[in-house]
């Protein structure tokens, strides 16, 4: 499909012939022989002597060849395009940020695979977590894992086989044997500062309770909801063992409701599958559509052929005027 960028170029066609018909003659004084007896002659002639001017013929070959090219140029003008298919480009209306407990007790083989066997807690994990990550293609996501301290392990990107690879790097211990939830939630904050998008999610998933932060994940919590994140929170482990090793649901529980999200409880890997899938309806992918038609310029044509015809007009006039000399 081809249109016109500045169609009212168009009213420009019209010109010469508005000048030709309204504008005044051009007038030119040139040089004259004066002849002393032209009284005379007029006389003799019997006609009498008045201002006049000589009009320059016009051929029809320059006619119609001022006419083409007048009409290429200001279709040239006018930026004739071709309209290609249109190009639908899906973007991310939501960022989600995956906050993954990598303190040393994920080490622990305590959960149990459909077939019986036993399975390490960050293990079962990630198998689950690759699963939602394939679920989601065309959302933004970042991973942080955090342990005695909280890091960004991947950065936010939509090419979530990339954040496949950030996931396998991570092992039981890397961060630190503690847990620092708070620090953790305070991370993912200021990691969704580089976010562009209104609706930011956080799933936080933890073994353990809270030992090592700066800053309380209840506080962390209040902060995170009044930037408007929405904090998803699974707990994992044991909520009957003692110490370091006790996961604390309540406090998990806490942060979820502060923020307006819900929390979940696995203790096996279907538990783990069931939490995800629930989260993937409670928040399905949201896109924001934008569609453009690419254009390619075509007012080379147009004035290509203008030049072409106007050199072949004025070579063919200058070829008869040298045959009429002759």
């Amino acid at each position: 499909m081809i249109t016109l960028g500045l169609p009212w170029i168009l009213l420009l066609l019209p010109l010469p012939w508005l000048v030709w018909r309204f504008a005044p003659p051009h007038r030119e004084q040139v040089a004259a022989t004066r002849v002393p007896f032209f009284r005379r002659i007029t006389e003799a002639a019997g006609v009498e002597p008045r201002p006049g001017a000589s009009i320059l013929p016009r051929g029809r070959l320059q006619m119609l060849g001022a006419i083409c090219v007048w009409t290429l140029i200001v279709v040239a003008l006018a930026r004739p395009e071709r309209l290609g298919e249109p190009v639908v480009i899906e973007k991310s209306a939501r960022d989600i940020v995956l906050a993954l407990d990598i303190s040393g007790s994920m080490d622990a083989r305590d959960f149990t695979r459909p077939d019986g066997s036993a399975q390490q807690r960050l293990a079962a994990v990630k198998d689950v977590l690759k699963q939602f990550i394939a679920a989601r293609d065309g959302d933004r996501m970042a991973l942080i894992v955090f342990g005695t301290k909280a890091f960004v392990q991947a950065p936010f990107t939509d090419d979530l086989q990339s954040l496949d690879g950030f996931l396998d790097q991570t092992v039981a211990g890397m961060a630190g044997p503690n847990t620092a939830i708070g620090d953790a939630i305070g991370l993912a904050v200021r990691t969704f500062e580089a976010s562009e998008v209104e609706e930011r999610l956080l799933i936080l998933l933890s073994d353990g309770a809270d030992n090592s932060s700066r800053m309380t994940p209840v506080n962390a919590a209040a902060i995170a909801a009044d930037r408007g994140v929405v904090i998803q929170t699974i707990g994992v482990g044991d909520p009957d063992a003692t110490g370091e090793d006790r996961v604390d649901l309540d406090a998990l529980e806490d942060i979820a409701q502060r923020t307006g999200g819900a929390f979940f409880y696995a203790d096996n890997e279907e538990a783990l599958n069931d939490a995800y899938d629930r989260i993937d309806a409670m928040a399905p992918r949201k896109v924001e559509q934008t569609s453009f038609r690419p254009t390619r310029d075509l007012s080379w044509i147009a004035a290509g052929a203008a030049l072409l015809i106007g050199l072949a007009t004025v070579a063919a006039l200058h070829l008869m005027a040298r045959r009429g000399a002759a």
